[in-house]
């Protein structure tokens, strides 16, 4: 049996014993036809069961290496190889064809999104201006509050829609935070955080201690759903980009500290990331001051 036999019969059976969608059956064969093809000309011939029980892990990660010379990323390549592993352990189970070679190999790490955040003045507009989308004075002023702390302070929305009125931001006081997994962090506030604090309290009509910081207009502690409604119906009135959501609020915190030189220890205390690394990503964002301090300090930058 050669390889593209063994293939067919793969994808048949995915059809008609796992009940596969047509989708999935084509992804398969699309990924498994690249695979074959490459090992064609590896091999300097069509492979047949017994060439595919015969390869190694370097045959694999030149496979692979192809892949990424390519274009490929490395969530393509972790998808097909996920694809050629699912066509090996069907070898194995009605072929007898061992796929050791697979075990040793590694699946290539999905690079995380690098955080899209938003220029200073088009965060600025939608912390300031957010109170045009409503005409009643107390919603005004509560959405103006919670974006505001959203980006002086680098919350996350649900952190923020957590507090209650006795945790309300004060000038002169850090804010106690807590965040996923229960950690508490404290984070200073700016004069413009509770300066906007103060108005929306002095409209809240039943603002005691025990009550949540921000609700609704009937009451209840405020949905995010709310707030992220009200911000995307600003954008599109104000032309800002698809991105700017609350959370791209707290990006555009930390990729602002950043580019004002703050230290990345220091950001990773503020939004209360547990590993350096994830706080990390927002390097990739500040490249406009990468390039001014290369332009700097290089002596060949001129």
């Amino acid at each position: 049996m050669t390889a593209e036999q063994a293939r067919e019969g793969f994808l048949a059976w995915l059809a008609e014993q796992r009940r596969s969608p047509p989708t999935t059956i084509e992804a398969y064969g699309h990924d498994l036809t690249g695979f074959l093809g490459f090992l064609t000309g590896h091999c300097a011939a069509e492979p047949d069961l017994a060439a595919l029980g015969a390869l190694r892990p370097a045959d694999i990660r030149a496979w692979l290496s192809h892949e990424a010379a390519e274009g490929r990323g490395n969530a393509t390549r972790a998808r097909r190889l996920s694809a050629v592993r699912s066509f090996f352990r069907w070898l194995a189970r009605h072929h007898d064809v061992p796929g050791v070679a697979l075990t040793l190999i590694a699946t290539p790490k999905r690079r995380p999104p690098v955080p899209k955040a938003l220029t200073p003045a088009d965060a600025r507009s939608a912390a300031c201006d957010i109170g045009e989308v409503s005409d009643r004075a107390m919603v005004q002023a509560r959405d103006t509050a919670l974006l505001t702390l959203l980006y002086g302070c680098g919350l996350r929305i649900a952190e923020a829609l957590s507090l209650d009125v006795r945790d309300a931001p004060r000038t002169g006081a850090p804010l106690r935070v807590r965040g996923k997994g229960g950690k508490t962090r404290e984070v200073p506030v700016l004069p413009v955080v509770a300066s906007a604090i103060d108005a929306w309290l002095r409209l809240y009509p039943f603002a005691t201690p025990d009550a949540p910081l921000f609700v609704g207009v009937r009451g209840g502690r405020l949905d995010p759903a709310v707030a992220q409604r009200a911000l995307r119906h600003f954008r599109r009135l104000n032309g800002l980009p698809e991105h700017a959501t609350p959370h791209a609020l707290r990006h555009s915190f930390a990729t602002h500290l950043l580019a004002g030189g703050a230290d990345l220890r220091a950001i990773q205390e503020l939004l209360g990331h547990a590993s350096l690394s994830t706080t990390q990503r927002y390097t990739s964002v500040d490249s406009d001051r990468l390039m001014a301090v290369w332009r700097a300090s290089h002596p060949r930058a001129e």
